[in-house]
C-alpha cells in the first residue's frame, strides 16, 4: 500500500495535474491499493489558496470555527476536482472526506490535535476501491465540526494515514527533486540527497518553509515509516528516508 501526498504546485493547474494522474497510475500499477492526500491549490494569491481564502474577511478572524471552515475549503475542493479528473481519465476511485473518513480532532480551531481515526473505515474503503482521495489539513471534532491541523497539516494528514494503514509508504510531491544539501532558490552548487537518515531529516525541518511539516516527519519516524520525497514532475527517485540505526 502506498499514500501519495500531493501538495499545492502539483495541484496547482490542469496541466500539473496530469502529472499527478501519471504517479497515481504508476503507484496503482506497482503498489495496488492507493491512497491519495491533497493541499489546497497553489499559492497565496492563487483562487483556491487557503491564504487566499481565508483573505476574504477580516472578519473570520472574530470567529475560529467559521476560519477554519473556510480555511478547508481549499483541500476540499483538491479533493474534489482531482477524483473527478481521475474518474474521467478511467481511473475508479473513492472520494472520502467529513464525518464519513472519520480523522477525529481536538476542538482547537487553527491547530488541531488527532485524537482518533476510524481505521476500519479506511479499510472497508479499500476493500472496495483501489484508489481513496482525501483532502489533508482537517478532521472532525467530537461534535461534528471541522477543524484544521495547522500549517502544514496535509502533510501530517499523510503521515497519520501511514500511521494507521498497514504496511503503508508515503511519497510526498514537492516542486524540487528531493532533499537537497541547500535551497536551490537560493543557493548555488546544491545537490540532492539521494538517501537520508531521519535524526538528520528532521534537523533540516528547523526553518520557516520546511521541506515536510516537521510534526509530520516526526510522527513518521514514530512509527518507522518509509518516507520518498520526490519531484511532481518527473519520475527522478528523488529522497529516502529511512530510520536511524539503533
Amino acid at each position: 500500500m502506498i499514500i501519495q501526498k500531493f501538495g499545492g504546485i502539483a495541484m496547482q493547474s490542469k496541466a500539473s495535474r496530469k502529472h499527478c494522474l501519471l504517479h497515481i497510475k504508476r503507484a496503482l500499477r506497482e503498489h495496488g491499493k492507493t491512497v491519495v492526500v491533497v493541499s489546497a491549490m497553489g499559492r497565496d494569491g492563487d483562487a483556491y489558496a487557503t491564504d487566499t481564502l481565508l483573505d476574504i474577511t477580516d472578519a473570520l478572524s472574530t470567529s475560529p470555527k467559521a476560519k477554519d471552515l473556510v480555511a478547508a475549503c481549499g483541500e476540499l475542493i483538491s479533493a474534489a476536482v482531482l477524483s473527478s479528473e481521475l474518474k474521467q481519465d478511467g481511473i475508479d476511485n473513492l472520494l472520502l472526506y467529513g464525518a464519513p473518513l472519520g480523522i477525529i480532532t481536538t476542538n482547537n480551531f487553527g491547530d488541531a490535535e488527532i485524537i482518533d481515526i476510524h481505521k476500519e473505515t479506511l479499510l472497508s474503503a479499500l476493500e472496495h476501491h483501489d484508489c481513496l482521495v482525501i483532502p489533508g489539513f482537517q478532521g472532525i471534532t467530537e461534535e461534528g465540526y471541522i477543524a484544521t491541523l495547522g500549517r502544514g497539516g496535509s502533510d501530517l494528514t499523510a503521515a497519520v494515514l501511514g500511521a494507521t494503514l498497514p504496511n503503508a509508504t508515503i511519497e510526498y510531491y514537492k516542486d524540487v527533486p528531493g532533499v537537497m544539501t541547500g535551497d536551490p532558490n537560493y543557493e548555488d552548487d546544491v545537490e540532492l540527497i539521494r538517501a537520508i537518515p531521519y535524526s538528520k531529516f528532521l534537523s533540516l525541518l528547523n526553518n520557516v518553509h520546511p521541506l515536510i511539516q516537521k510534526k509530520a516527519a516526526e510522527m513518521a519516524q514514530q512509527h518507522q515509516l518509509k518516507l520518498h520525497i520526490r519531484n511532481i514532475f518527473n519520475l527522478e527517485s528523488g529522497t529516502f528516508v529511512f530510520p536511524d540505526a539503533d
